[in-house]
């Protein structure tokens, strides 16, 4: 089959596409033939081995070579153990764990997958698992009237989550870069922002803020936040994380204000909701680009490089 690999941290120009063997499902473990694959910033990160938590299991070199978690298919092989899914079983989900996604087959655990709905297409399916996931939480106890801020809210999680925010009722702001402007506007947003112009406080105060590309101090956060408000950020440097999840949290517990991580729980529980509400029609899909196998180096550079308008995807065919 063919995979795209990589041998050691570095820019997509490490990639490349080679055979290598199908792989050979264990007791718990499904084979799914890869139709889409879509791609998240953990992604981005694992390739370049930045920020320092992308490389664990892997510190000197990737403990998987092929890169891709987000992923859509047809299962063609079931291990011993597995007992909620059959060979044709269409099926989509976050394998986080293994990854693999960015090549013709790939192992899976059955408790990372759900059955695909009907509705949705594997290309839109292999959008969900993860972004959905983030967003999903990322927004829960958002209440009509809040004022809601979303940093990096023009890529995959955030397009989910200006649409969750304004479908409870919210005043939703979003930033990022000013080439998404409009695209977050379309989504739902009330007000946008350019990250290079504008910051949190030209905006605040906000009672739930979901930080999405996290860059700024604890002290910065807080002020941002409406008494009783609440910050939480996903990904970042480690030297921005490290102060949120301790100064944080001491800044949020002395002013009524909580600053922290958020825990991004993984798993169909954590996705499904969403699919369902895009099924329905309640949450849209924005599919950016699509590319195939042999242009994954190029699909990855257009994510990390924060030029994607909602999701791209990777589909093999």
């Amino acid at each position: 089959m063919r995979a795209v690999i990589y041998h050691r941290y570095g820019p997509p120009s490490v990639l490349r596409l080679e055979e290598v063997p199908v792989p050979v499902p264990g007791p718990d473990q499904l084979l799914v033939e890869v139709a889409a694959t879509s791609l998240n910033l953990s992604d981005w990160e694992c390739l370049r081995g930045s920020p320092v938590y992308a490389r664990i299991g892997g510190l000197r070199r990737p403990k998987r070579r092929t890169l891709g978690s987000d992923i859509a298919g047809r299962v063609v092989a079931v291990g011993d153990a597995v007992t909620r899914f059959a060979v044709d079983d269409e099926v989509y989900g976050d394998n986080l764990q293994l990854m693999g996604g960015f090549a013709e087959y790939a192992l899976a655990p059955q408790a990372a997958l759900a059955h695909k709905p009907e509705g949705l297409t594997f290309a839109q399916a292999s959008t969900l698992p993860q972004g959905g996931a983030i967003a999903i939480q990322g927004t829960a106890g958002i209440t009509a009237g809040q004022r809601v801020l979303i940093n990096g809210a023009g890529g995959g999680s955030g397009t989910f989550a200006i649409q969750l925010a304004e479908r409870a009722g919210a005043h939703v702001t979003g930033i990022d870069n000013a080439g998404k402007l409009a695209f977050m506007r379309s989504l739902g947003a009330d007000e946008v922002g350019d990250y290079r112009r504008e910051g949190f406080t030209d905006f605040a105060p906000f009672d739930h803020i979901l930080d999405l590309v996290a860059t700024r101090s604890p002290l910065a956060c807080r002020r941002a936040l409406a008494p009783g408000g609440r910050y939480r950020c996903v990904g970042g440097a480690v030297r921005t994380l490290l102060p949120i999840v301790t100064v944080g949290a001491v800044l949020g517990r002395a002013t009524g204000r909580r600053v922290g991580m958020l825990a991004v729980k993984q798993g169909p529980t954590y996705f499904e909701p969403l699919a369902q509400a895009c099924v329905a029609g309640d949450v849209t899909i924005r599919i950016d680009r699509t590319f195939g196998l042999d242009q994954v180096p190029e699909a990855l550079a257009y994510v990390g490089e924060g030029r994607a308008l909602g999701k791209v995807v990777v589909a093999p065919d």
